[in-house]
């Protein structure tokens, strides 16, 4: 398996399709204000058998919320607000328009997610429990409050569909 952002990208968006793991994302992001490709990154790295020490934790959650702040969820809000029909404006439109809001937003995700997968090579750890490790690590530096219980739904899951498991 290569380091580039490209195998972290693929293997998120078939994490992502995993029956469950959607609606685990969405919860960990709109109820308990976690970052969603930081909590695959962290789940990721694990699974390449890379325990995040502090230093490349820190720079994860540095480089997730840059992201967040600037790009992603500026854009994603102007996508929420779009979703209801507004007054004098065409319906068809709207909802291109919002189609390639939602494009910048991924495209912002994607460029994220690749700056992530830039800051670990290959590792040797068990990575089931470093992908846990790893995703409480990004949680404590993320949030004031951990959402342990959620987070372990979302390793749970994960693991019963597969993707804990290092596959070369």
């Amino acid at each position: 398996m290569s380091d580039s952002g490209t195998t972290f990208w693929d293997w998120a968006l078939t994490a992502y399709a995993g029956e469950g793991v959607p609606s685990l994302c969405l919860e960990l992001q709109d109820t308990h204000g976690q970052n969603v490709p930081l909590v695959l990154f962290a789940v990721w790295a694990g699974v390449r058998g890379v325990a995040l020490d502090e230093e490349t934790a820190e720079a994860a959650v540095d480089i997730s919320r840059a992201y967040a702040d600037t790009v992603v969820v500026p854009l994603r809000t102007i996508r929420q607000r779009m979703r209801v029909v507004v007054g004098d404006m065409d319906d068809a439109h709207r909802e291109a328009l919002r189609s390639r809001v939602k494009a910048l937003e991924i495209e912002a995700e994607r460029a994220q997610m690749e700056a992530l997968a830039a800051l670990i090579g290959g590792g040797s750890a068990e990575p089931e429990k470093t992908a846990r490790d790893n995703l409480l690590a990004v949680a404590r530096l993320w949030a004031r409050v951990v959402p342990r219980n959620p987070l372990n739904a979302f390793c749970d899951a994960l693991s019963e569909r597969g993707f804990l498991r290092y596959n070369p």
